[in-house]
């Protein structure tokens, strides 16, 4: 796949270089990589579904390995493996019901036929399984023709039989793969649309002369606001400006020309203006499997002032932000130190330097870092494209978008 790896090693290139921030870029990105990586993956005669895993974990693990910090990528690597697998089982269960129909057919008999029983979901399921696992040795032998243990007078039948096997067999896997790209592309509509669907709700939570605090720039906080507006709520709005960066003013500009009522505030400033605040909305760098919040530096704080004033604290973000890793996992334990200068002129460090004592290493130290850690009993609502969810909840909702054998994934990549 000369074109494909091409395209994987630019991503790769890209995500190392952060050339491609945020949660919503990266899952698209990632999305749209591994649809290609499939449509151009060869499929074997046997065990498809595996040859499509391996494929898409050796990709996946390129990718998480290039950033780690961007905790969409691996989420979308499992999504797809999870799709893969589910694909898979969907597909044998059609194909064992069919065996079953056609023995069906078969028998004159329509009293013995309705005696039969039904093949039960625990045969089904365990038959899906079993066509991820590779042949064994004993499947390999009693998969030899019966012209190999008896003799059979020359016919055209047989090889017509075996022609038809392979046709067969060769339909269910373009149609493996046609299922899983079809798949993919509906969950790369749902990374597009999830800021849609979002705002969607938000005349459910927001009402007439409320006030709503938020801190730096979110892209869902903006849409969501904006629907509101939309819908002529009136209300007004506290943007905590975000330092360093500094997203509340943009943020700030954004609402005020849809015709929101905005307040640019100090970070600092969060704990005295609280109490006049209804709610608190912000956005999200990931959701965790124990409903806790991986967010821009500062919303930490922001948590912490609503619950000591009773306000909701509520997130709204894609399903694509669920992560189905705990925030004690080693991979989940970093933090993206970001450049010393949005603090501090590099011209400052020079006076900063003792070249005397210290052989020119400096005093000053600058960290600077991205994110913060939200614990889930500061959280009062998640808001994603599914719905309104309690913080309890969220290992529920993330049950049906993963599988459990695809959570090593992001381990293996790291060891």
């Amino acid at each position: 796949m000369p074109d494909v790896q091409a395209l994987v090693n630019d991503f790769v290139l890209k995500l190392k270089r952060r050339k491609i921030e945020g949660s919503h870029a990266s899952a698209q990105h990632t999305a749209e990589l591994l649809r290609s990586v499939i449509s151009h993956q060869r499929m074997p005669y046997t065990n498809q579904a595996g040859a499509l895993i391996d494929a898409v974990k050796a990709v996946g693990e390129q990718l998480i390995a290039a950033n780690p910090v961007e905790l969409a990528v691996g989420n979308i690597v499992r999504r797809v493996l999870h799709i893969i697998r589910e694909e898979d089982l969907s597909s044998t269960a059609t194909a064992i019901e069919g065996l079953g129909l056609s023995a069906g057919s078969d028998d004159d008999d329509e009293g013995q036929h309705e005696d039969r029983p039904a093949l039960s979901a625990a045969a089904l399921a365990a038959a899906a399984r079993s066509t991820l696992r590779a042949p064994s040795l004993q499947t390999l032998l009693e998969d030899i023709p019966d012209s190999a243990a008896a003799p059979q007078p020359p016919s055209s039948g047989g090889d017509s039989e075996g022609k038809s096997k392979s046709a067969d067999k060769n339909i269910r896997s373009r149609k493996l793969k046609h299922d899983v790209i079809e798949a993919i592309n509906e969950l790369i509509q749902d990374i597009d649309t999830c800021h849609e669907q979002i705002s969607e709700q938000a005349v459910e939570h927001i009402h007439q002369n409320e006030v709503i605090l938020t801190l730096g720039r979110s892209r869902t906080v903006k849409e969501f606001l904006c629907a509101a507006k939309e819908k002529n709520r009136s209300f007004r709005v506290f943007v905590a400006e975000g330092a360093p960066r500094y997203q509340g003013h943009v943020l700030a500009k954004e609402l005020v020309s849809k015709g929101i009522q905005t307040t640019v505030i100090t970070d600092s400033a969060v704990f005295a203006m609280i109490s006049r605040v209804n709610m608190v909305i912000v956005g999200a760098h990931a959701i965790m499997a124990n409903g806790g919040v991986i967010a821009p530096v500062g919303i930490n704080m922001v948590a912490l002032a609503a619950q000591r004033h009773a306000v909701p604290f509520v997130v709204v973000a894609g399903s694509h932000k669920l992560c189905p890793l705990y925030p004690h996992n080693p991979e989940v334990l970093l933090n993206d130190l970001k450049c010393p200068s949005d603090l501090l002129d590099f011209g400052e460090f020079s006076d900063c330097m003792d070249f005397g004592s210290h052989g020119g290493s400096p005093l000053l130290h600058v960290v600077n870092p991205a994110f913060d850690y939200v614990p889930p009993k500061l959280v009062s609502l998640f808001i994603t494209d599914t719905g309104g969810h309690n913080p309890s909840y969220m290992y529920r909702l993330i049950a049906d978008y993963y599988s459990a054998d695809d959570l090593v994934v992001k381990r293996r990549s790291t060891s």
